[in-house]
């Protein structure tokens, strides 16, 4: 029988997209994750993660719209959800549950007036709330210093502190940084980057599917797909979630599973090997820290029950690495590169680090390292 379930839970992970799987790898190692998009493609992406929190996971969910303006008591009410709606699946360790419709409206801390804010009744409302167990905060990178040592510690403690409350993060719960892709834009701040576990890229040419289903549902007959998924991300007004794909058994099991994976002497030094090489590389100015290192091995054993494993490979190494790096990876400037210390002529050296990317490191350090056979 327990093979049975083993192979049902396999097929499972199989059919998951990208957002769902780089979710399901949160949950089960505990941590946290940046997904990047395009600028056009931010809201539609931030509703497809709010409904595979629900449809995939059974979680609650809140979109928080962050900017330069955005206070303190602004994030801190946005990431709470009411508890007057369908239960998410709850942890048995007596923390907060949230409970809400999954489908989470957007906020936007802009349209508030100064007296809402700080009224009376929105704190004693505040009470009544939770955290909500996946948070997606959209553009947290241009947020202000004081929001985003918030949002690290949250993701630290899993608690924050309100005015008039102290929430507890449920058992299961996801910190989601949803950020544009445009490399001009800031990045998040050191500390709080570091503490993140994996990034990945979703083209909106990869499409929504957990929308575009979930729109087609309530549409009507004559709309067409095309039409309704190209209409401002409001999200229909209510969802109504069904048993969710992966129950709290399954992510169980499979985070039972990962602290069984086994890692060879010679995948160990494989890995090793390509940490140095990054950090050795002329256009790497810094980010590759002890705790990134502690990431990599921590997801390449999340990676092996996934696959059927109970052991790391080289390929699951080198998935792990195109993961774990690329949002820390910090390029060095021209004038700070390595062999300017010997002469060498700087607009040489800024022509040679123009255009190159985290992502052209990873696959240059990947070529060069032998892999264990």
């Amino acid at each position: 029988m327990a093979e049975i379930d083993q192979s049902n839970l396999i097929n499972k992970v199989q059919n998951l997209s990208d957002l769902e799987l780089a979710t399901l790898l949160c949950l089960v190692a505990n941590q946290h994750c940046i997904i990047e998009t395009e600028d056009e493609a931010l809201d539609q992406l931030g509703q497809e993660l709010s409904l595979v929190a629900s449809t995939n996971f059974g979680l609650s969910a809140a979109i928080v719209d962050c900017s330069a303006n955005q206070s303190l008591d602004d994030f801190r009410r946005d990431i709470l959800v009411l508890n007057n709606g369908w239960n998410g699946q709850s942890s048995n360790d007596g923390t907060s549950s949230a409970k809400e419709s999954s489908f989470p409206r957007s906020r936007n801390a802009s349209k508030r007036t100064e007296s809402t804010s700080h009224s009376l009744p929105a704190m004693e409302e505040m009470e009544k709330q939770a955290l909500a167990q996946v948070i997606i905060a959209k553009n947290l990178n241009l947020a202000s210093l004081q929001v985003q040592i918030q949002a690290l510690e949250l993701i630290r403690t899993k608690r924050i502190f309100t005015h008039t409350a102290f929430h507890t993060a449920s058992k299961r719960f996801v910190f989601i940084a949803l950020l544009s892709a445009d490399r001009s834009r800031p990045k998040l701040v050191s500390h709080l980057n570091d503490q993140i576990f994996v990034s990945h890229y979703h083209s909106s040419a990869d499409g929504f599917p957990n929308l575009e289903s979930e729109y087609d549902s309530t549409a009507d007959d004559g709309a067409s797909m095309s039409s309704v998924v190209r209409k401002p991300a409001e999200g229909p007004t209510k969802h109504i979630p069904k048993d969710p794909i992966f129950s709290d058994t399954d992510i169980e099991t499979l985070t039972s599973q990962r602290t069984k994976t086994v890692i060879s002497a010679e995948v160990k030094r494989y890995m090793q090997n390509i940490t140095t090489f990054l950090r050795m590389h002329r256009a790497v100015g810094g980010g590759i820290s002890a705790y990134t290192t502690r990431h990599f091995d921590l997801l390449v054993k999340c990676l092996a029950p996934l696959h059927s494993l109970n052991y790391a490979t080289p390929s699951l190494v080198v998935l792990a690495a195109r993961k774990i790096y690329p949002h820390r990876i910090a390029i060095t400037k021209p004038e700070n590169e390595r062999s300017m210390q010997w002469g060498s002529d700087i607009r040489a050296v800024a022509a040679l680090l123009e255009g190159i990317t985290p992502e052209d490191i990873i696959d240059e350090v990947i070529a060069m390292v032998e892999a264990p056979l």
